[in-house]
C-alpha cells in the first residue's frame, strides 16, 4: 500500500551559523539519503565541504525540516558577497538594491519528495529575510527543478560553472520584495 504524506506534519527548525556544529551531521545524512544513487560522483562526494563553507558565514540561515524527529528535509543559504553575486556577470544594469541571498542549497529526501516539503523549506528560509533579492544555481539536467523554481517566481538570468567538475548550472534570480508579497514581477 502507498503511503501518501503531507507536509502538516513536518515541523521547521531555523538555525544559524553558530547551530552548524549541531546539525552538521543531520544535513550530512539527509544529503546522502537524497543522493544515494549518485554518491560516486566526486562533486557529490564534496558535500561536506560544502556545508563547512557555507556553515562557517556569519549570515548562515538553514531551515531544517523534521517528522516525528526525523529529519526530511533542508534549505540553507547566506548572504552574497557584495560585487560577488552569482548574478552579476548576466546582468547590464544590477538593480538599485543588488543586496543578495545566495540560496545555496534545497534538499529534501525521496520519501518526502512530491510532498510541498521543499517549498515550506524554501519560503521559511527567504521569508523573512532583508536582502532585496535571492539568487540560485540548477543543474539544467534537472529541468523539472528549474521549472519548479520558475513557478516560484525565479528567472533565469545566464549560465555559471563555479568548479571545473560542476553542472555549467542556470543562475536564476527572484526579488524578495515580490516573493514576499506574492507579486511575480521583474527581478531586476
Amino acid at each position: 500500500m502507498e503511503h501518501t504524506l503531507t507536509t502538516a506534519t513536518v515541523e521547521l527548525r531555523h538555525y544559524g551559523h553558530d547551530d552548524l556544529q549541531q546539525i552538521r551531521q543531520t544535513l550530512l545524512d539527509v544529503h546522502a539519503d537524497a543522493y544515494a544513487d549518485e554518491m560516486e560522483d566526486e562533486f557529490n562526494q564534496r558535500f561536506p565541504w560544502f556545508v563547512d563553507h557555507w556553515g562557517g558565514h556569519p549570515g548562515f540561515s538553514c531551515v531544517i525540516g523534521y517528522e516525528d524527529g526525523e529529519p526530511v528535509g533542508f534549505a540553507y543559504g547566506a548572504p552574497a558577497t557584495p560585487g560577488r553575486e552569482w548574478w552579476r556577470e548576466h546582468l547590464s544594469e544590477p538593480p538599485a538594491d543588488s543586496s543578495t541571498f545566495s540560496f545555496s542549497e534545497l534538499m529534501v529526501r525521496p520519501k518526502w519528495r512530491k510532498t510541498g516539503t521543499g517549498e515550506r523549506l524554501h519560503t521559511a528560509l527567504i521569508h523573512a529575510r532583508p536582502e532585496a533579492l535571492a539568487v540560485l544555481l540548477v543543474d539544467p539536467e534537472h529541468p523539472k527543478v528549474q521549472a519548479l523554481y520558475e513557478r516560484w517566481g525565479y528567472k533565469k538570468v545566464g549560465n555559471r560553472q563555479p568548479f571545473p567538475d560542476s553542472p555549467n548550472f542556470a543562475v536564476m534570480l527572484l526579488s524578495l520584495h515580490a516573493a514576499v508579497t506574492g507579486q511575480n514581477g521583474d527581478t531586476a
